[in-house]
């Protein structure tokens, strides 16, 4: 089986390349641009491999995504090279228009040409999955839960961008059957996660001593999914989904920001006791504008037709996680060096 990840320099990139080599035996082709956030460092453990190779290239650009796909000649596309945060795309919308949305359509028209030339078995068998978020959907109220056939309501220039790219992948499938499958995740957490993010950046920031920033109240909702688990679901829906059709992946587990915050640092302090319990850093700050209330997934589709189940809940995720980050300060500690917690993604005329 030969698997073509783009963006496996990432978080939940390098999960499922993770997953795809050391757990499934298959023969994977790692596309990065290597921008702020893909690492290689987080693919330590496979890259050495006789199973894992490596293209550095931008999705963007036509002639490599072409030379790359027909010289791999893969049975699958999991699609994943994303500009992925919210706040970023505040200050610099344009990256995500051109990664998520230009970037997309190039690979779908690359993925078709090479994919029309195939026969037989290997055309039927051939899956492009195109891996996007539950943020597409916009913001629920107290009740409910994001389905496959919950309407578009994007909130956020990254948030857009995913849309677009969603409805180019299903128009791809539409118009020229290329067998596309979309997946729409919630909240991604666990190891090798980019510092900017919220439960890494809290685990460092309390870590550190420094102060925990908590956007507004620090009531909006967020259904956590544990990044192994969102591999493994991956790795099945590639294989076992139905062309054209999407298949939403959640945890079931969800929290309030303030409440993540607290976890994390009871966590902390029960594993490295410091001279003062670490919730005493928080600090509440300017809210992040057009910040989405509360996101749920349900994800009855997936468990259903293809038997997947979260295997971590909220409590062991995080032990995990903050664990990890305790003991791993060899992957961290660059990335610290050139991001320090400093506060992302304030529109003109916002306070800090």
């Amino acid at each position: 089986m030969r698997v073509l990840v783009t963006g496996g320099a990432g978080f939940i990139g390098s999960a499922v390349v993770r997953h795809l080599v050391r757990d499934r035996g298959y023969e994977v082709l790692n596309i990065d641009a290597l921008t702020y956030a893909g690492n290689l460092a987080s693919l330590r453990d496979v890259e050495d491999s006789p199973l894992y190779s490596f293209l550095k290239a931008d999705i963007c650009d036509r002639a490599a995504m072409a030379g790359a796909i027909a010289a791999f000649a893969p049975a699958r596309i999991m699609h994943l090279a994303a500009e992925s945060h919210v706040d970023r795309s505040i200050t610099g919308a344009a990256d995500f228009i051109q990664t998520n949305v230009v970037g997309t359509f190039t690979l779908l028209e690359t993925a078709r040409a090479y994919w029309t030339g195939l026969e037989g078995q290997r055309k039927s068998a051939f899956r492009f999955l195109h891996v996007s978020t539950d943020e597409v959907y916009g913001s629920l109220g107290d009740q409910g839960l994001f389905s496959e056939t919950t309407p578009y309501d994007p909130s956020s220039p990254y948030s857009a961008s995913k849309a677009s790219s969603d409805h180019l992948a299903k128009a791809w499938h539409r118009t020229y059957g290329l067998p596309v499958i979309i997946s729409n995740c919630s909240n991604n957490y666990g190891p090798f996660h980019f510092p900017e993010k919220l439960i890494p950046l809290t685990i460092l920031n309390a870590l550190a001593g420094a102060k925990v920033p908590v956007y507004g109240t620090g009531d909006n909702v967020r259904d956590w999914l544990f990044v192994d688990d969102h591999a493994r679901a991956l790795d099945l829906i590639a294989a076992r989904g139905r062309a054209g059709e999407t298949y939403n992946v959640g945890g079931r587990n969800e929290r309030r920001n303030i409440d993540v915050v607290r976890r994390i640092c009871q966590v902390l302090d029960d594993l490295m006791p410091a001279g003062a319990p670490r919730e005493a850093l928080i600090e509440f700050v300017t809210d992040r504008p057009g910040h989405d209330a509360r996101y749920a997934i349900d994800a009855g589709k997936l468990e259903a037709e293809l038997g997947w189940r979260a295997r971590e809940d909220f409590d062991s995720g995080i032990e995990k996680t903050v664990r990890w980050y305790v003991d791993n300060e060899w992957w961290w500690q660059p990335l610290r060096a050139r991001y320090d917690g400093q506060r992302l993604g304030l529109a003109a005329g916002d306070g800090a």
